[in-house]
């Protein structure tokens, strides 16, 4: 029996209504591909090329995946920074050291530099500090009204914290840099109580709310709060740190961090501007692409006998292109991106990261099939659509396996990328509060013709 009641009869009929009112409309909303072409719009905001439309300008992250030679798109190796420093680097150094690094990784998007000891170590407190949730509210936000997707319910969450909040709509800097350190402490928390309570509603399992732990990194209390058992290893809080770092930031123009900048050009306030950008991330274009994977990997495994065989796996990865296997879509997920052309850097780091945990944990088979995958999609894909395109793994082809290696459920995934993002997004916010000054309003050409009013009676 579905958790919701079932719909009276006056519903299905109003339903059935609206049914046979939009069948007579359906056409409404379509706009024929040659407009956009006969009046140069650039759909996507994307040049005719692939590439991206200038949009703003930033100091905080780049995505870097080709360059441009006399008008043309040259491929090369991805890179992708954060303040001026390669995500890759900053990747090596704190594994080589030992730290967990997404704290400080927080700390440089909010504050540009990287920190000092004793400054990592007061925005450690500061965080923890955060990290409690308002008295009752989980009980009045979380246990209320729940939602089977966690993504709208972290945003619910995210939405309901302004009425927490004694100085909401003060935007003055300090204030947001405040709001922005409470989001980053408090989402985690937020997505992993609304995960508790997925579970107790939907699926009949028993109610275990966690608090996070002060003496604890993001990715420990993460993986404490979401386990009933609160276990977790060391080697596993450290790769979930890893993910958390590779996720925290993608430059101004991704679809996310765009939306949570053009409702900070409004002057609205930070919840709503960061409950939008969860918004976005959902979609399956955008972060919700990691469990498309996941669904596109098992329905794979579940028709190609032996993985390893190419002709078997070219043979389905080819139904895929035509629609004809999985979703119908067509698209090969966890291959190819708008930036990315040779290589993008975050697959790089959490391929070669996962692979010995792979190996150690008996996901050996399956790291080898995303691994085939990534080899076969490019020449199949370019065959098949008679094309020359660079294409390449991207970071949601590996996320996946390792969410499942950390046993982490798939309604998780697209949550796990988003409570990363949020500082990403704060830091997009300041930024663009403090320096856009402009309501950010781009210019769509209306095609709809002329008509005169036609009497009710006369229709």
């Amino acid at each position: 029996m579905n958790y919701f009641d079932a719909k009276p009869e006056r519903e299905r009929e109003s339903e059935a209504l609206l049914r046979e009112l939009l069948d007579e409309s359906k056409e409404t909303y379509r706009i024929p591909p040659a407009a956009f072409e006969s009046y140069k719009v650039k759909r996507g905001l994307r040049e005719p090329d692939g590439t991206g439309v200038t949009a703003g300008v930033t100091k905080i992250g780049n995505a870097h995946g080709y360059v441009l030679s006399e008008g043309e798109r040259m491929p090369v190796e991805g890179e992708l920074s954060y303040r001026g420093y390669r995500l890759t680097e900053l990747c090596e150094n704190f594994v080589k050291e030992g730290r967990f690094g997404f704290a400080e990784c927080c700390y440089l998007l909010f504050f540009g530099n990287l920190p000092t000891p004793s400054q990592l170590e007061h925005f450690h407190q500061l965080l923890n500090l955060y990290a409690k949730l308002p008295p009752r509210f989980d009980e009045d936000i979380l246990m209320k009204a729940p939602s089977p997707s966690i993504m709208n319910k972290m945003a619910t969450g995210v939405l309901a914290l302004y009425a927490y909040d004694d100085a909401p709509d003060d935007n003055g800097l300090s204030n947001m840099l405040r709001q922005s350190m409470q989001l980053v402490a408090r989402v985690p928390v937020i997505a992993a109580h609304a995960y508790a309570v997925y579970k107790n509603v939907f699926e009949g399992r028993s109610l275990n709310l966690h608090n996070p732990r002060e003496d604890l990194s993001t990715a420990q209390n993460f993986l404490r709060m979401l386990r009933s058992d609160k276990s977790y290893t060391e080697e596993e809080a450290r790769l979930l740190d890893l993910c958390l770092v590779v996720h925290a930031e993608h430059g101004g123009g991704n679809n996310s961090a765009f939306a949570c900048r053009v409702l900070a050009s409004s002057g609205t306030d930070t919840y709503s501007a960061v409950g939008a950008a969860i918004g976005a991330l959902k979609g399956p274009r955008h972060g919700g692409a990691n469990i498309k994977v996941q669904e596109m990997f098992d329905c794979i495994k579940a028709n190609v006998s032996n993985p390893r065989d190419d002709g078997a796996l070219t043979d389905f990865l080819l139904k895929i292109l035509r629609g004809e296997a999985n979703d119908g879509s067509g698209l090969i997920y966890g291959m190819g991106h708008a930036v990315y052309t040779k290589s993008d850097p975050r697959a790089v780091l959490l391929k070669h990261y996962a692979r010995g945990l792979a190996e150690k944990n008996g996901y050996g088979e399956d790291f080898a099939l995303l691994e085939s995958i990534e080899r076969l999609s490019p020449d199949l894909f370019n065959a098949y659509k008679g094309t020359d395109r660079a294409l390449c793994a991207n970071v949601d082809l590996y996320s996946g396996l390792i969410y499942r290696m950390l046993r982490i459920p798939v309604c998780m995934y697209t949550p796990l990328f988003a409570l990363a993002r949020v500082a990403g997004w704060c830091a997009h916010r300041m930024e663009e509060f403090c320096t856009g000054k402009k309501i950010i309003r781009p210019g769509y050409k209306c095609i709809a013709p002329e008509r005169c009013y036609t009497p009710l009676e006369a229709r």
